[in-house]
């Protein structure tokens, strides 16, 4: 076998492992969904959330947007959204990725006034939806975050148009973007407007602008590319055979080529985990706001429950003359009690993910929980020595009353505080465990390989901005 031939077959055996990591990733993605979605059926079904109309109501438009999700990862279409300012040639870029002017483009500001969506199908194996925007400073105040916040929920990549040196309210939207975990490629149109070493500079400077983030490592060099979606014609002098010289408007040829192959070859080497990906996430922020809701409508029953196992917890352990039985019934009151606040909230909840947040709660609270299980501990060890040896003798009878009283209070904050704190957590991680969007999330991204987009996608979540 030649060289050549065995860099193709290296090559075919790369993308063989690709396509199989994306398909994984598509189907753990649509496991994920399917679960939530199920449960939230069973929920109907069952009559919890069906009781409750107002809540039902509620979530409705979150579940809507899971189901809306599923169906989008089923018809595997890609959506690739252009931002920018006004005047960048956003249009005129996917004009040329399409072939065909079909996206109005002018001199004047402003000709796009509202998101536009054009099917492109740059191979056989590949469906594109590609969303034109406004520019990001022609529509004021509140309905341009609206809109943009929209298409960038939707979005699976982004495309970010500039034309020559980023400047400030370019810097503060780039910003943003960067900020909704979605891949993000800068695109340098109208280079034809600058000579090559104008070129040169402002694209070393957009490497580290658009990165997002002074902390942040420069634009690899399939994150920024350099077009010339629609070239400004030219007078060329034009000499005759017969000596005569005349002048003449010329417009160059596109430069887009560069920037297809760098959409295509991402498409094809992550596009169907990019799909997921985004799926996840939108899953993901749709099960916090309906765990966000859920919370907010039932926080006076949420409350009452709390109490309840509070003064429980309390009386039992006041009673209860065994130091090892104080623990141990103390551990239990606590798992029922985050059980008891899940079935509150409708979320799926085992024995062993209550253990798991309690253990989170207990290590997590700069000790103060710790330190009420060895307090309990040594009061339980001082009010059953009081218990053994009380007989009549009045003053142990007050010892073992005193060591009962201080854990009872000792237990009690426990049990508030553990109450407290697992309505955050049950919040917060109503997204993880077995198939859920966020551990697929994580997931997904641990096992991206270092030369994909998402690589860097990757490394953007661990930057704090």
């Amino acid at each position: 076998m030649s060289i050549l031939e065995r860099v193709k077959a290296k090559s075919v055996d790369i993308m063989s492992v690709y396509r199989n990591l994306q398909e994984t990733h598509l189907n753990r993605a649509r496991a994920s969904l399917r679960q939530a979605l199920s449960w939230y059926g069973y929920l109907r079904k069952s009559g919890q959330l069906s009781s409750n109309p107002e809540l039902l109501g509620l979530m409705k438009p979150e579940l809507e947007a899971l189901n809306a999700t599923l169906n989008k990862l089923d018809s595997n279409v890609i959506r690739i959204a252009v931002f920018g300012l006004v005047s960048r040639g956003k249009s005129a870029v996917l004009n040329a990725l399409l072939g065909d002017k079909i996206l109005q483009t002018g001199p004047l500001n402003g000709v796009t006034q509202w998101p536009r969506s054009v099917r492109w199908q740059p191979s056989d194996k590949v469906l594109v939806e590609l969303i034109d925007t406004p520019g990001l400073d022609e529509i004021e105040g509140e309905s341009r975050a609206d809109m943009a916040r929209e298409v960038v929920h939707q979005a699976d990549l982004i495309l970010f148009v500039v034309s020559g040196d980023i400047t400030r309210t370019e810097y503060q939207a780039l910003l943003q973007l960067r900020r909704s975990q979605k891949p993000l490629i800068l695109v340098f149109n109208k280079i034809d407007l600058y000579p090559d070493t104008d070129q040169g500079a402002i694209y070393q400077n957009l490497q580290q602008l658009g990165a997002g983030h002074p902390e942040a490592k420069p634009l690899l060099p399939d994150e920024i590319v350099m077009v010339a979606a629609e070239p400004a014609a030219m007078e060329v002098r034009v000499e005759w055979p017969d000596g005569r010289v005349t002048y003449e408007w010329e417009t160059p040829p596109q430069q887009v080529d560069e920037l297809k192959e760098i959409i295509l070859n991402i498409l094809n080497r992550e596009g169907r985990s990019l799909l997921a990906l985004n799926a996840l996430i939108q899953a993901r922020d749709a099960e916090a706001a309906i765990a966000q809701k859920t919370i907010d409508l039932r926080e006076k029953e949420a409350e009452e429950i709390i109490w309840q196992f509070t003064k429980y917890k309390a009386l039992a352990v006041m009673l209860n003359p065994i130091a090892f039985l104080d623990i141990l019934g103390g551990t239990v009151a606590d798992l029922a009690l985050i059980r008891a606040l899940a079935r509150l909230y409708g979320l799926p909840m085992t024995s062993y993910e209550a253990g798991k947040i309690l253990k989170t709660i207990l290590f997590s609270s700069g000790g103060l929980l710790l330190g009420e299980l060895g307090s309990s501990l040594l009061l339980g060890l001082g009010k059953s020595t009081a218990a053994i040896t009380s007989g009549d003798n009045p003053s142990n009878i007050t010892a073992f009353a005193s060591s009962a009283i201080a854990q009872a209070g000792i237990a009690g904050y426990g049990a508030y505080s553990v109450g407290k704190a697992a309505q955050v957590y049950l919040e917060k991680g109503c997204t993880w465990g077995q198939l859920g969007a966020s551990s697929v999330i994580q997931e997904i991204l641990s096992q991206v390989d270092q030369n994909t987009i998402l690589y860097r996608l990757r490394q953007e979540l661990n930057i704090k901005y």
